[in-house]
């Protein structure tokens, strides 16, 4: 995964990168358990592409669904993978498994 992906450990930590991003943040949700393993791995690699490709423009933020549990909570996430695309910590676009790089651009269409 690119180096412009934040990988926090805990909620709090998630949280101080959302204050600091200063800009859109794309909130990408992974889970570990066996169903959510290779979706989410196909999927770090087409978020860290949007991350380089976007760098500046957008923060990247890859939270674990068990170690982010507050923030999974307080954006209905409820699979893996999830995006969720926050504009001032309010989501405003949200869409659950895997995807494309072509489906990720789409879905941040208008938003950046």
């Amino acid at each position: 995964m690119a180096s412009r992906v934040h990988r926090p450990r805990e909620d709090a930590e998630f949280d101080f990168i959302l204050g600091m991003s200063g800009g859109p943040v794309l909130a990408y949700f992974t889970g570990t358990w066996p169903k959510a393993i290779e979706p989410c791995r196909e999927m770090d690699l087409v978020v860290g592409g949007i991350a380089d490709d976007c760098a500046g423009r957008l923060t990247v933020v890859r939270a674990d669904i068990t170690r982010c549990p507050a923030a999974t909570e307080r954006y209905g996430v409820t699979g893996a993978p999830s995006c969720v695309l926050l504009k001032e910590g309010e989501a405003v676009a949200h869409a659950t498994g895997p995807m494309t790089t072509a489906e990720v651009r789409t879905f941040l269409d208008g938003h950046l």
